[in-house]
C-alpha cells in the first residue's frame, strides 16, 4: 500500500491537512495465491485527525510569530476515516482486510477495538511480513501503513469500535449472517524475507535527529544531522548497495523517519547517554541491550519509529534508479521546519 500527497518545501503540512492525499495499491500473483480476502471485503482506510471551527471549516494553528509561521506540532481533536468525521461501515460476520494508513499531520493512532477483539498484522510499509503477528493494539506513526486482517464472524450482530485509546475513529456495524461464505485463510507463512546481513553493508552512517531554538530563543527549529534543507547534499549512496544508517535521536519526541524512493530493514534500537553525547563530541555510549525490532517490523518498511535517546539502526537498499530523493520527518510541521533533507543514488 503506497500513498502520495504534495511535498512542496514548507506547504505541504498546509495541502496535506487539507485533504490532498491518496492511495494506491501494488499486486503481484504471490499475493492473489494466498487468497486474502478482497474485492468488498478489503478496506483502505485513510485515518486523520483535523481542527474545526464552528461553521464546521478546517481550523490550522499558527504561530504569532511572522518568521515562524507553523507551530510545532498540529493534532486535533476530530477523528476522520476516509474523510468522514466517525463514520460506520456494514460489515458481514466474516474476516475482513483493512489496509490502514495514518495519513494524521503529527498524531501517532494506537488502534484497537472496543470489544478487545485481537487482529493479525499481516503487512507493513513495503509489503507483506513473513508471518502474520497476532496483536490486540498497533502503534502507527504518521506515513506509516498496516495491512490487518480482522473477523467479525464471532461479532453478528454487534456493534464494534475501532478506537484510538479513548477516541473513537470508526464504527462497523456486524450482519447476521455473510451473503457467501468465507474461504479465506490467515496462511502461517505470507512471504519469505531474507535478513540483509549487516556484513554487507557497503557503508555506516551515524545522523542525528535534532532540535534547536531559533536565533530568537523561542521557535523550534528541526533538523537532520544538524544540517538545513537547502545545505550540498550529504549522504551519497551507491546503486546496488546497502548502508547501515544509525539514527541517533537527540529530541524529546519519536519521530518517523521516512526516505524515499528505497525500502529498508529496521536492524534494532539502542539506549544511549544523550547528556554525554551532548558535552563530549558525539561520543555514543550505549545504556542497554540492543533491541530487535517488533515482530510487525520485520518486513520491508519506508517508515520507521525512532524513540528518544535512542539509536535507531536501519539497513537501506538502495535499488530501483539513480537520482536525487528525498529522507524527512513525517511529522508534517517537523519537515516543514526543515527536518528534511536530500540525498543521492549515483552510478
Amino acid at each position: 500500500m503506497l500513498w502520495y500527497h504534495d511535498h512542496a518545501m514548507g506547504t505541504s503540512r498546509l495541502n496535506l491537512y487539507a485533504g490532498m492525499v491518496g492511495v494506491y495499491l501494488l499486486r503481484d500473483a504471490h499475493e492473489t495465491r494466498l487468497n486474502l480476502p478482497t474485492g468488498p471485503y478489503e478496506l483502505p482506510l485513510i485515518l486523520y485527525d483535523r481542527i474545526f471551527d464552528q461553521e464546521g471549516q478546517l481550523f490550522y494553528p499558527v504561530s504569532p510569530i511572522p518568521q515562524h509561521p507553523w507551530t510545532d506540532e498540529v493534532v486535533g481533536d476530530a477523528m476522520l476515516v476516509n474523510g468522514r468525521v466517525q463514520p460506520f461501515h456494514e460489515v458481514e460476520p466474516r474476516r475482513y482486510r483493512l489496509r490502514v494508513l495514518n495519513a494524521a499531520n503529527a498524531r501517532f493512532f494506537r488502534l484497537g477495538f472496543s470489544n478487545g477483539t485481537i487482529f493479525q498484522q499481516i503487512g507493513a510499509d513495503q509489503g507483506l511480513l513473513p508471518a502474520p503477528v497476532t496483536l490486540t493494539t498497533l502503534l502507527l506513526a504518521p506515513g506509516e501503513r498496516a495491512d490487518l486482517i480482522v473477523d467479525f464472524a464471532p461479532m453478528r450482530g454487534q456493534r464494534i469500535l475501532l478506537t484510538n485509546g479513548a477516541f473513537r475513529m470508526m464504527q462497523f456495524r456486524v450482519g447476521s449472517a455473510p451473503s457467501t461464505e468465507d474461504t479465506s485463510p490467515i496462511p502461517d507463512v505470507l512471504l519469505p524475507i531474507a535478513r540483509l546481513p549487516e556484513s554487507s553493508a557497503a557503508r555506516r552512517r551515524e545522523l542525528t535527529l535534532n532540535e534547536f531554538k531559533d536565533p530568537a530563543g523561542n521557535a523550534m527549529v528541526m533538523l537532520l544531522n544538524r544540517t538545513p534543507w537547502h545545505m550540498p547534499v550529504t549522504e551519497i549512496a551507491r546503486l546496488g548497495s546497502t548502508e547501515i544508517w544509525s539514527l541517533v535521536n537527540l529530541t524529546d519526541d519519536t519521530h518517523p523517519i521516512h526516505l524515499h524512493h528505497v525500502r529498508f530493514q529496521v536492524v534494532d534500537r539502542r539506549g544511549f547517554d544523550r547528556d554525554l553525547y551532548l558535552l563530549q563530541n558525539a561520543t555514543l555510549r550505549f545504556t542497554g541491550a540492543a533491541l530487535a525490532p517488533n515482530s510487525n517490523e520485520n518486513g520491508w518498511k519506508d517508515v520507521v519509529q525512532c524513540p528518544p535517546n535512542m539509536v535507531t539502526r536501519i539497513h537501506i537498499s538502495f535499488d530501483g534508479y539513480p537520482g536525487r530523493y528525498l529522507w524527512h520527518c513525517h511529522v508534517q510541521e517537523h519537515e516543514a521546519n526543515d527536518m528534511m533533507r536530500p540525498y543521492d543514488i549515483v552510478v
